[in-house]
């Protein structure tokens, strides 16, 4: 830094600013709609946080334990998938940062402040629903999703085959064996393995709650749940965790939960798997949700 000549007992005065980069701008003000799932971390005391990943769709932030799940919530804007731990908000152009803080109704990172003005559910509720209405449902969603075909993101993997047999056989042990295996399966944040999980669980939780003779399908979630859950942050990605506590809890993305509502006759079947479908990971996904609402129809079979 460069400095004007100045007279005896005169104090020095640079003669430019700071550059841009050096300078802390305010964090941008956003309102937000936040999921419930995250209540409890975003309604607490502040807490700090890292930033885990910025991308063109989302930010990513993980808080450590002892914060319950989903440890890793999502910063997203109106156009992206609304993950079940994600904050909605923008349009907002972030900055590269390493902290974070969330509480008290508010997250700030990566340059943005966000106010969380209101809640949204990731949880869908269902009305009464037929069995000959969720067969269809069923059928339709797996011809749109090809789900006779190997999974684009386990290309060769057996697992998620046997997933869905074991599941549609009520074989508990087999079932289980495949949830391991398949936990943290494939590459990226979210492995493929982890999507086809939470799929399942989605499926058999949230369908097979609602239609006549589906407690065996609610049990075997929850064994399969426990299953996924257990210590899943080191054996997977740290969002995917978060990710299959919230399917273990019935929480959906919401382009999952629109699925669901089409599979149960409650709304547009095709165009909300379309939107599924297009999404990152959204085949594997769908694929689960697939082979889940297959097993809890033939679960609640007398």
């Amino acid at each position: 830094m460069t400095y004007v000549t100045r007279a005896p007992g005169q104090r020095a005065s640079r003669t430019r600013a700071e550059p841009a980069d050096a300078r802390t701008d305010p964090p941008t003000v956003v309102a937000g709609v936040a999921s419930l799932a995250a209540s409890e971390l975003l309604r607490g005391a502040p807490r700090h946080g890292k930033v885990l990943a910025v991308l063109p769709h989302a930010i990513y932030l993980e808080f450590a334990d002892p914060v319950p799940e989903p440890r890793v919530i999502a910063i997203s804007p109106p156009d992206a998938i609304r993950l079940p731990n994600a904050i909605i908000g923008g349009p907002w152009e972030a900055r590269a940062s390493a902290e974070c803080w969330a509480g008290g109704s508010r997250v700030v990172a990566c340059g943005l402040d966000i106010r969380i003005v209101r809640w949204w559910d990731p949880s869908p509720v269902f009305g009464p629903l037929s069995r000959a209405r969720l067969d269809h449902g069923c059928s339709v969603l797996a011809k749109l999703c090809s789900a006779g075909e190997p999974l684009p993101g386990l290309p060769g993997q057996d697992e998620p085959f046997r997933l869905a047999a074991c599941c549609a056989s009520g074989d508990l042990a087999g079932a289980v064996e495949a949830v391991e295996y398949l936990v943290g399966l494939g590459p990226g944040l979210v492995p493929s393995g982890d999507s086809v999980v939470s799929g399942v669980l989605l499926a058999l939780r949230l369908l097979g709650g609602v239609i006549s003779g589906g407690t065996r399908a609610v049990w075997l979630a929850n064994w399969l749940s426990a299953a996924a859950t257990f210590d899943a942050a080191q054996r997977t990605t740290t969002l995917a965790a978060s990710l299959l506590h919230c399917a273990a809890r019935g929480q959906a993305a919401a382009e999952a939960s629109a699925v669901l509502l089409g599979m149960a006759g409650q709304e547009a079947l095709e165009p909300a798997a379309a939107r599924l479908l297009a999404a990152a990971g959204g085949d594997d996904l769908a694929w689960g949700l697939v082979a889940g609402c297959r097993a809890a129809l033939l679960l609640s079979v007398s």
